[in-house]
């Protein structure tokens, strides 16, 4: 396996985009963060790629973020709470700047940001009994990275309200059912369904392709950044609170979280 946080590579115009720290669950360390970043520029500016395909190493797609790190990201340059929240979650949003269809291969589990991260692709191909959710509301924290914005577009406003304030985690298969994922599968099954997908978009006239997408989101006027960029005042809230430090140190510890509501 390669040392690189975030493995690219380009076949037949398909980018497939790998996080890869497989040993941490793939999460959200600055790293792999800044990695992340850096590889969707070099999309952005090949004029070959068709099709985008995001993947995780290992069975983990994305665990989020990593309890044990950080949850906010501070340059030392006097961030408000709410700018780091946010300066968390650019890397993974610079998928919003991505003109050619983005597909998830859920190959594992997405948690947290990586659950959010799998919102943000066009579309998600799941494995079967792989874990996703936003279990936010376990931890004491709000969620981040426009999570309350887009499941209720893809869901509906009260499943949605049901994931977010239970932060329950549900299957591959049930995902389907509410229309998260186009398809789950068995785990081995999900990376090359999700290239067998990007090659058959990427065979059809791309300036079309492109301009569909624009049309698509335009047309539900999407505008993740500025509801994640609400949501950052929300989460860095959140973060100060002792059912926060509580809800992190109870995950950690695997044990039931005790909230006193402070």
């Amino acid at each position: 396996m390669e040392k690189a946080p975030v493995l690219y590579d380009l076949h037949e115009s398909v980018a497939t985009l790998t996080l890869n720290r497989p040993d941490n669950r793939n999460s959200m360390t600055p790293d792999l963060l800044d990695a992340f970043a850096d590889a969707v520029q070099r999309v952005r500016k090949s004029q070959g790629v068709r099709c985008v395909v995001l993947a995780g190493s290992g069975t983990t797609f994305s665990s989020g973020a990593d309890f044990r790190s950080q949850i906010q990201r501070d340059d030392g340059s006097g961030r408000q709470p709410n700018e780091r929240s946010f300066a968390m979650y650019t890397p993974f949003l610079s998928v919003l700047d991505v003109e050619v269809p983005v597909i998830g291969a859920l190959s594992g589990h997405a948690v947290g940001g990586g659950f959010g991260l799998a919102l943000l692709c066009d579309i998600r191909v799941a494995t079967r009994d792989a874990r996703y959710g936003a279990n936010f509301a376990r931890i004491g924290l709000h969620p981040g990275l426009g999570i309350s914005y887009l499941l209720p577009r893809l869901v509906g406003v009260p499943r949605a309200a049901e994931l977010l304030f239970t932060g329950r985690l549900f299957n591959g298969d049930e995902g389907v059912e509410m229309g998260l994922f186009t398809r789950a599968l068995p785990h081995a099954d999900v990376l090359p369904e999700a290239q067998r997908l990007a090659a058959e978009i990427a065979a059809n006239a791309p300036i079309a392709v492109r301009m569909m997408k624009q049309s698509l989101y335009r047309g539900l006027a999407c505008d993740v950044r500025a509801a994640a960029w609400q949501e950052a005042y929300a989460q860095s809230a959140t973060v100060q609170t002792e059912d926060a430090h509580e809800g992190i140190a109870a995950l950690l510890e695997k044990r039931p979280p005790l909230f006193k509501n402070c």
